[in-house]
C-alpha cells in the first residue's frame, strides 16, 4: 500500500492551503485515514481523522474551526483543507491509513496506523 501526499508549500498567515493524500495498492475504502504532523524535534501529533465512509471526523483542538478533513472514496483520495493558517501550523505533514473500524481515541495513536506517506511540508510564515 503507497499513500503520496500533495500541497504543501509556503503560506503567509491567515492564508490557505488543501493537502491531498492518494492511496494506490490497497483498498481505500478499507482504511480509516488521518493526517498528522511533525514539527522540528517535536513528536508527531494527530491534526484531523476520518472514517471508512467520510461521515465521521474528528480534528485536534487548535485545529477544530480551521481545518476540514474530507474523503472521496472513488478516488482513492483523502483531503485536508486548510485555512486561517497560523505560524505554529508549520510542519511536516502526513497522511496515515489504519483499519476501518478505528475510532477516538485509537485515532489519534500513531502506533494504530499500518501504512504512512513521506510527508509535505507546509510552512506559514508570521
Amino acid at each position: 500500500v503507497r499513500l503520496e501526499e500533495s500541497g504543501g508549500g509556503l503560506v503567509q498567515a491567515g492564508g490557505s492551503l488543501r493537502l491531498s493524500c492518494v492511496v494506490s495498492g490497497g483498498i481505500f475504502r478499507s482504511y480509516a485515514m488521518s493526517w498528522f504532523r511533525q514539527a522540528p524535534g517535536k513528536d508527531r501529533k494527530f491534526v484531523a481523522g476520518i472514517n471508512w465512509s467520510g461521515d465521521r471526523t474528528y480534528y485536534e483542538d487548535s485545529v477544530k474551526g480551521r481545518f476540514t478533513i474530507s474523503r472521496v472514496n472513488a478516488k482513492n483520495t483523502m483531503y485536508l483543507q486548510m485555512d486561517g493558517l497560523k505560524p505554529n501550523d508549520t510542519a511536516e505533514y502526513y497522511c496515515a491509513g489504519g483499519d476501518y473500524g478505528l475510532g477516538y481515541p485509537s485515532t489519534h495513536t500513531p502506533g494504530e496506523y499500518a501504512y504512512w506517506g513521506q510527508g509535505t511540508q507546509v510552512t506559514v510564515s508570521s
